[in-house]
């Protein structure tokens, strides 16, 4: 298998396309829904229910403390995670390069299956397409999932109120940090790794504590600037952060003075922020520094009635800078 790749036959519905189902996807992923190998999955709900889907080009394929796969399967859990909703179900759509290595592949869905058991959800449809050399680098994935959402929650930016604190949930810019050093041949020290991790368990502990949580967000594109920014013009109030309280490590912040990067605008993909009212904040933070992706969870600012739909950071001397959303491309393809 070593040296086998993908072909163009491999996505023609043939033989070989069916060998690729049998031999690779079926034994990472089987299960009764799937197994059927219908048109589409017939699932059973218990209520309201959140529905989202995201792609996954990120460069290189594989890094420190993840892959594609990782991150394929963890994004859509995390955004149905970050509506309030219990994931449930997953599809699962692969876009193959001619050439792709079938060994990497297995490795990649692999990485799929052991993330989507400690996520607890089952990927019960899919789809594989193949083209030419030179068309996908690789290979490209799409997930789609579903979700119960708990009762009692509603996530809404309008939700947000002046006077409410705002929770990080541990370490800023590990997984950009992380894609870009291997992109560009740095190295960092071992314990730098992508933070892409399931959040279901954490959100689920938080909400328990605290179903008024106004706004639960993964700051994943654009980092925690551009979600906070997002959240800030939604609900038409002001974000004053504290530097002295945003967790950044040395070696990622080093990363950034290499490269002339922000740690606020870097992309992560285990983190979550969260706004909660001022007497929920302790026992919210209680439960999040319980799980083991919450650990370093801390209130990092506050919710203001000034500069209404901005983001401020006071900085160590005291002076207020703006922090503006980003503009343009700042890291592309990093998930």
């Amino acid at each position: 298998m070593e040296n086998e790749v993908i072909t163009m036959a491999h996505g023609a519905g043939g033989s070989l396309s069916q060998a690729l189902v049998e031999e690779y996807i079926l034994p990472e992923f089987g299960n009764p829904l799937l197994n059927e190998l219908h048109d589409g999955a017939t699932v059973e709900l218990t209520g309201r229910t959140a529905f989202t889907t995201d792609s996954y080009v990120v460069k290189p394929l594989f890094f420190p403390g993840g892959n594609i796969g990782k991150l394929a399967v963890c994004g859509t859990v995390n955004d149905l995670s970050m509506t309030g909703a219990v994931p449930r179900y997953l599809s699962m759509g692969l876009i193959l390069e001619e050439g792709f290595r079938l060994a990497e592949l297995k490795q990649i869905l692999h990485t799929m299956k052991l993330a989507a058991e400690e996520a607890g959800v089952y990927i019960v449809t899919g789809d594989t397409k193949v083209v030419g050399r030179g068309a996908a680098d690789g290979i490209f994935i799409n997930t789609a999932g579903i979700g119960d959402i708990l009762p009692g929650v509603a996530i809404s930016p309008r939700h947000v109120q002046p006077g409410m604190d705002v929770l990080l949930s541990g370490f800023i810019g590990d997984h950009a940090a992380t894609v870009m050093a291997a992109r560009h041949g740095l190295e960092l020290p071992e314990t730098i790794q992508s933070d892409c991790a399931p959040l279901c368990g954490l959100t689920r502990a938080m909400l328990t504590a605290a179903p008024g949580i106004a706004v639960l967000r993964d700051p994943t594109r654009g980092g925690i600037a551009a979600s906070l920014n997002e959240i800030a013009q939604q609900s038409g109030t002001g974000i004053l952060l504290e530097e002295e309280a945003l967790p950044i490590r040395p070696e990622v912040q080093g990363v950034c003075d290499i490269l002339g990067f922000d740690p606020l605008y870097l992309a992560n993909e285990g983190k979550l922020l969260a706004f909660t009212r001022a007497e929920d904040t302790e026992k919210v933070l209680a439960a999040m520094r319980g799980n083991v992706y919450g650990t370093d969870a801390r209130c990092i600012g506050r919710v203001t009635t000034e500069a209404a739909g901005q983001v401020g950071l006071r900085t160590a001397l005291g002076g207020i800078r703006i922090v503006d959303m980003p503009l343009g491309t700042l890291v592309p393809r990093i998930c």
